[in-house]
């Protein structure tokens, strides 16, 4: 059920279907785990387990759904996901049997605790840089469920007692409970992201600062952010140009300004409605590698160089960047900016 108001009510995005494949996937866990469930019911056993078996990978995407927000669900992503549901099947499906069976449950064991590793990492790997305080709040909670589901299964793998214990129906359903109550978690925190991705960006505040400008502003969500703050932030920002500067994080940023990171965090996400700092960031870098681009003294300079002067640390992510913002390669967008001036 909360699958399916997830599909009907959301926005589409990459995150929703995720989370509602998961909520969904972590309902079969239970269902199948459950000590009453009937096992002789064999092709709503299978296709429950089907279900199930989505589970940790569908985590591992909701993870980086949720908390990337460049994320994209590409088709090697079905592929896979396909690939583990099959061999998930085989041995409940009396294919493979035996120590072969065991083998096969062992690994598949290993594969899920891999991808609860991956959820780990992006979880962690973007924390930093991530300036919404309600998914900063989120990915602690999900560290902590998924750290103890790895130990879990971890423990089951190495520990003949634990996995014992583990793989009794009640330790079966423990498990499941674990990934059900992820799953509810990822499903709630795509409602909260539609509220926010729903909501109008908050316009920049006003940064004048002479005798009649208020001491303070509030924006549409009632937060206090002083003009003299917003002013401090653009003029580093456009007469410094801080975002040159290499390894620059919201830290060194905020002591730049002389103000907690946490303030900082709250002017650029709910006062110029940025969600990750390093898009923040390259929305300056951009915008003046496209004026050195089109930029006809500067026609013999390699992008790498005005790449690298703007702040980027090398090509790839620059060029993934810029064909984001504009559409275009920087070599694609330059042609054109010299086709257009030629044509004037």
């Amino acid at each position: 059920m909360f699958a399916v108001v997830l599909l009907r009510d959301r926005p589409a995005t990459s995150a929703k279907y995720v989370g509602a494949a998961l909520a969904a996937a972590g309902a079969a866990s239970a269902i199948v785990a459950a000590p009453a469930f009937p096992s002789d019911w064999r092709w709503l056993s299978l296709a429950l387990i089907a279900l199930s078996s989505s589970g940790p990978i569908a985590f591992w995407l909701w993870a980086r759904a949720a908390f990337d927000d460049d994320f994209t669900f590409r088709p090697w992503h079905g592929g896979l996901w396909a690939m583990l549901i099959a061999a998930r099947l085989v041995v409940p499906g009396g294919m493979i049997k035996g120590d072969a069976a065991s083998s096969i449950g062992r690994l598949l064991t290993l594969t899920d605790l891999i991808f609860a590793a991956l959820a780990v990492s992006q979880t962690v790997a973007t924390w930093r840089d991530d300036l919404v305080d309600g998914r900063r709040r989120l990915r602690g909670a999900v560290l902590i469920g998924t750290m103890a589901y790895i130990g879990a299964n971890a423990a089951a793998n190495f520990s003949s007692v634990v996995f014992l214990a583990l793989t009794s129906p009640v330790g079966n359903f423990s498990r499941a409970l674990v990934l059900s109550l992820l799953a509810a978690l990822s499903g709630w925190s795509v409602f909260r992201a539609a509220e926010i991705d729903s909501a109008p960006l908050p316009a920049p505040l006003p940064t004048s600062s002479g005798r009649n400008s208020p001491t303070s502003t509030k924006n549409d969500k009632g937060l206090r952010i002083e003009p003299v703050l917003l002013s401090c932030l653009e003029r580093l920002m456009t007469v410094e140009r801080a975002y040159r500067r290499e390894g620059l994080t919201i830290g060194a940023l905020a002591t730049l300004m002389r103000v907690p990171e946490y303030r900082l965090r709250q002017i650029i996400n709910e006062g110029l409605g940025h969600r990750n700092f390093n898009a923040f960031l390259n929305r300056y870098r951009i915008e003046e590698a496209k004026t050195a681009l089109a930029d006809s003294s500067q026609k013999d300079v390699p992008v790498l160089t005005i790449a690298m002067d703007a702040g980027f640390q090398s090509l790839g992510p620059f060029n993934r960047a810029f064909k984001a913002d504009t559409g275009l390669t920087p070599t694609e967008f330059r042609r054109a900016a010299f086709d257009r001036a030629l044509a004037q």
